[in-house]
């Protein structure tokens, strides 16, 4: 007895990924010297796509794109500042901190928020060294970590205000 996944005698199994999804294998040609070119697949909606009409890969360009990309735990911790980035009552404690240092209790009446609320806020941003704390007495005063984090946060806002 068969496996029921095992193709029978007159059913020819897929050889590779593209077989699999009914896609042919394109063929590859030469565009230039040291560039190679798959052609399209003929579809009438990729004239209007903003994608190239023609596979052709620049392995001048790539290696030298590749080269001077940072490397992957840079990325990596760079996609976890901009996930930080992406709640808007972080994004509004680091607004208030980019004029002024601040104590949590500020913090909290300028973004509108329970103390505790903005202490979760600011302990997830300090991890990330996007704020710095300094202690007075029994107050704790945030403040942006650096002028890295300011301009990141200038930029960021110019950009956004500028498309309006």
């Amino acid at each position: 007895m068969s496996a029921p996944d095992a193709p029978d005698a007159t059913q020819s199994a897929p050889t590779d990924a593209a077989s699999r999804t009914g896609r042919a294998r394109a063929r590859t040609v030469e565009c230039a010297p040291g560039r190679a070119v798959v052609p399209g697949t003929g579809d009438p909606d990729l004239a209007e796509a903003p994608v190239c009409q023609q596979h052709c890969e620049h392995a001048d360009v790539i290696a030298r794109v590749r080269a001077r990309m940072a490397p992957d735990e840079d990325m990596a911790e760079l996609a976890a500042t901009f996930r930080l980035l992406g709640d808007r009552t972080r994004v509004r404690i680091l607004e208030a901190l980019a004029g002024d240092e601040l104590c949590v209790c500020d913090l909290a009446a300028v973004v509108g928020h329970s103390q505790s609320a903005v202490s979760h806020q600011l302990r997830l941003l300090r991890a990330a060294k996007l704020v710095r704390v300094r202690r007075d007495g029994k107050n704790a005063f945030y403040s942006l970590d650096d002028d890295h984090v300011r301009h990141l946060f200038r930029q960021a806002l110019d950009h956004v205000q500028e498309s309006r």
